[in-house]
């Protein structure tokens, strides 16, 4: 019987990907603004290769870029770019449709609801705050609390530790097959694949169950 379902919470409760693109779009047009000399798409394609080398919450991606594109860090132009990445990223961060109707319904059933997320500690339990989520869950499990990423089985192990369930109890829904699903799989947790969230083009998840909307998942819990 299951007891609770375990979220990822970038790309599967909250529309991570596009507040990424979004914000760093705004903090290019502020630092050309600002005096950068450098094509707008160049700057984009660098920025994002940062994050994907250093993480995608690495606060000195700007810093970077400008040491790597004129040498030195000029704080006017930096300064730009990081309040409108900050302003930007206000409006942008969103919960993907009906996720609160969801985990709402999950808690009337009397599931408990849990998080294991690869963000820090602050940035994940920041936007949890943001989206007004953080009262909904009994459990949050981030990158800080155990110092491993998905698929290693520590945060997984962790959350089912403090949620006192078993394997055979819980679901595990993410985005990132090859962290989420096969990292919960090899616990014996049965998984939910979030299609509406992949980002890589995954074709196939391995996952046993794939939904295309996170209300769905009540049409698998909720018999």
């Amino acid at each position: 019987m299951i007891k609770a379902v375990i979220f990822d919470l970038d790309n599967t409760l909250v529309d991570f990907t596009r507040f990424k693109e979004i914000s760093v779009r705004s903090a290019i047009e502020a630092m050309i603004d600002a005096g950068l000399k450098i094509d707008f798409e160049s700057a984009y394609k660098r920025i994002f290769q940062i994050y994907e080398e250093k993480g995608w919450e690495y606060q000195k991606v700007f810093d970077d870029f400008l040491l790597e594109t004129i040498g030195y860090i000029d704080y006017k132009i930096l300064a730009s770019g990081i309040v409108a990445y900050r302003r930007a990223k206000e409006g942008s961060l969103v919960l993907y449709p009906r996720v609160t109707e969801t985990l709402l319904a999950l808690i009337k059933k009397g599931l408990k609801l849990a998080v294991v997320s690869d963000a820090p500690a602050l940035q994940a339990w920041t936007r949890l705050v943001q989206m007004n989520l953080h009262h909904i869950f009994d459990v949050v499990i981030t990158f800080d609390d155990t110092g491993k990423r998905k698929p290693d089985p520590e945060p997984f192990l962790k959350a089912l530790e403090k949620l006192n369930l078993k394997p055979d109890e819980v679901i595990m829904v993410g985005d990132w097959a090859e962290r989420d699903v096969i990292g919960a799989k090899a616990l014996g947790i049965k998984t939910v694949f979030a299609k509406y969230g992949n980002v890589f083009n995954t074709q196939n998840s391995g996952a046993d169950w794939e939904i295309d909307s996170i209300d769905e998942i009540l049409k698998i819990i909720i018999k």
